[in-house]
């Protein structure tokens, strides 16, 4: 069974993948410029993309913080 992880909590994702025993990998996206502060334990998913060999490759992306001035 295929399902769509794009976009929720890693967390959430992962529970998800276990439970229905689809393989995957894992990249985290790291920008290249240090301007917007990340919460680098709350990540989300923003790619996934299945692969030949079965296995899932996924890309996760830390979440903004937000700065009160």
């Amino acid at each position: 069974m295929d399902i769509d992880v794009t976009g929720r909590p890693w967390t959430e994702a992962e529970g998800l993948l276990r439970a229905e025993n689809i393989k995957y990998e894992v990249e985290i996206a790291r920008p290249t410029k240090d301007f917007f502060l990340r919460d680098e334990a709350n990540l989300y998913v923003i790619r996934q993309k299945p692969a030949a060999d079965g296995c899932w490759r996924l890309t996760l992306a830390a979440k903004l913080r937000r700065e009160v001035s």
